[in-house]
């Protein structure tokens, strides 16, 4: 007999719609835009020819429509990789679990993800109002922590040693090849950390001491088989490394709107934004 997943564990709607993203299956597309502000789906959508669906609930907005014959959703999944695993779960669960049975598909469905969001630059040489792609992310967040995972504990160990962390164990994650060589080899590429928070996981201090007030020179320093992490944000290494455990494909494109080693900050954000939008969706 098949597992049926419990009532606890799937959470449905009244209208059988998934609990958080409040989709039903059908409602969107292989290939899903991730933005984390949800003021900045329509500012995608906008370029598609047709838009079919329209949905919100909390901070999970989704559009789904086409450019010409490709079929795109953009999905906003509000800050953190504490919502990244809302948003993986229920999606996957929307494409590879029959809702009414409550039980796995036999043939699963691969999503295509991509990230378009911002970031900051950890090395000097990486210019303001450039965009990054994330080859590698490291989770300076708990987490993959809670999932079972293929991982290289000897090299997550000379991370976690490296950035003096005594109180967490980052975890390192790839995304997809074949995404990432989508992209020309004029974007930077490079290693992406992960933050679980934007003040002072991310070495910024208003009032509040904190206990690493190193980090930046640290992840700045940081060498992983012999690279540097090149910027920081708040989703991608959640993204990868739940698009691994559920078998799908991700790939995180990153705005660097600031740097901060030069302390220097993107005069026109919107702008630098707005072009990424544009040339994600015209290699898709």
């Amino acid at each position: 007999m098949e597992h049926q997943i419990p009532e606890t564990e799937l959470i449905l709607n009244n209208d059988g719609s998934i609990y958080h993203l409040h989709l039903l299956p059908g409602e969107i597309a292989e290939t899903i835009i991730f933005v984390g502000d949800q003021e900045r789906v329509p500012e995608v959508s906008k370029y598609f020819d047709s838009i079919e669906l329209k949905k919100s609930k909390r901070e999970f907005v989704t559009h789904t429509g086409n450019i010409g014959k490709k079929r795109i959703s953009v999905i906003s999944t509000g800050i953190g990789t504490d919502n990244i695993d809302i948003v993986m779960n229920e999606l996957d669960a929307l494409v590879n679990v029959d809702l009414i049975s409550r039980t796995i598909k036999k043939n699963h469905t691969v999503l295509n993800i991509i990230r378009i969001g911002t970031s900051g630059a950890l090395q000097e040489n990486i210019p303001v109002n450039s965009v990054l792609v994330s080859e590698q992310a490291i989770g300076l967040d708990s987490l993959m922590l809670f999932y079972q995972r293929e991982k290289d504990e000897i090299l997550e160990q000379s991370i976690k040693k490296q950035l003096d962390f005594d109180f967490m164990n980052p975890y390192l994650v790839n995304g997809s090849k074949e995404l990432i060589d989508a992209f020309p080899t004029n974007y930077l590429k490079g290693i992406t950390a992960t933050c679980c928070g934007f003040y002072a996981p991310q070495g910024r201090f208003l009032k509040a001491k904190g206990v690493n007030n190193t980090l930046i020179q640290k992840l700045n320093q940081l060498n992983i088989n012999r690279k540097s992490v090149t910027n920081f944000e708040m989703e991608t290494a959640g993204i990868y490394g739940m698009a691994n455990v559920l078998g799908h494909k991700a790939v995180s494109v990153n705005c660097i709107l600031a740097n901060r080693i030069t302390n220097e900050f993107s005069k026109n954000p919107a702008e630098v934004i707005d072009r990424t939008i544009r040339e994600v969706l015209a290699l898709l």
